[in-house]
């Protein structure tokens, strides 16, 4: 599988009043810098380039744009490298959790926005690693929990990444294929109002209904 395929099926693409929206989860671009690899990914050129071939009216990122907790020169060198192709498509990031001082770069855009969480036609979009807010909401659409699966059959175990349903809530995988993903019964005790959902659905990248998971 390519990569380019790899991110069409972890993101979401959305019909909306305001035209097609990219939705995705979790890039956690400068991840080489806070897990000790020594070689370059170029990750977030690629992840640039997928959202420039996916032409999208609006990009919509659920969080965690960036890994590392600070803005470090080279960090801010990466982040620039993915905003600058960008300049003519919207962006709506929903500030999570490793997004300190992100607005420092997205400020140079002026098609970049930094929120605490973004509705649209009765669409709640945010990270996930606060509380609910309070209103009511067709559909919540989060990051954060960056569930995965781990799927056992003749003595031989894989973790997938999954999107996770519960009632109105989705929960996107990260979008970054260097990283693995959570089981889900550890991602989702990570946000606040989903910690006590006893049952979800889940389903594979490819949008295939796999099975109800028990998650006590």
């Amino acid at each position: 599988m390519s990569l380019f395929s790899e991110l069409q099926l972890l993101s979401l693409e959305l019909e909306t009043s305001r035209g097609k929206a990219l939705v995705f989860a979790d890039p956690h671009i400068g991840f080489e810098l806070s897990r000790g690899l020594r070689i370059r990914t170029d990750f977030e050129e690629v992840l640039a380039q997928f959202v420039l071939e996916s032409n999208p009216n609006l990009l919509i990122i659920l969080g965690d744009l960036k890994e590392p907790l600070g803005l470090s020169f080279r960090l801010k060198e990466m982040l620039l490298r993915f905003f600058s192709p960008l300049k003519d498509t919207e962006v709506v990031i929903t500030k999570g959790n490793h997004d300190g001082r992100i607005e420092e770069i997205a400020r140079k855009f002026e098609n970049v926005s930094v929120v605490e969480k973004f509705i649209l036609d009765q669409k709640l979009f945010l990270h996930g690693h606060t509380k609910l807010p309070k209103g009511e909401f067709r559909e919540v659409f989060l990051g954060h929990a960056h569930p995965a699966y781990t799927f056992k059959s003749g003595g031989v175990a894989k973790k997938v990444k999954v999107f996770v349903r519960a009632e109105k809530f989705l929960v996107l995988p990260t979008i970054n294929p260097y990283i693995e993903g959570f089981d889900i019964r550890e991602g989702l005790k990570l946000v606040p109002f989903l910690k006590d959902v006893s049952e979800v659905e889940i389903f594979l990248p490819e949008g295939v209904y796999v099975r109800k998971v028990k998650v006590y």
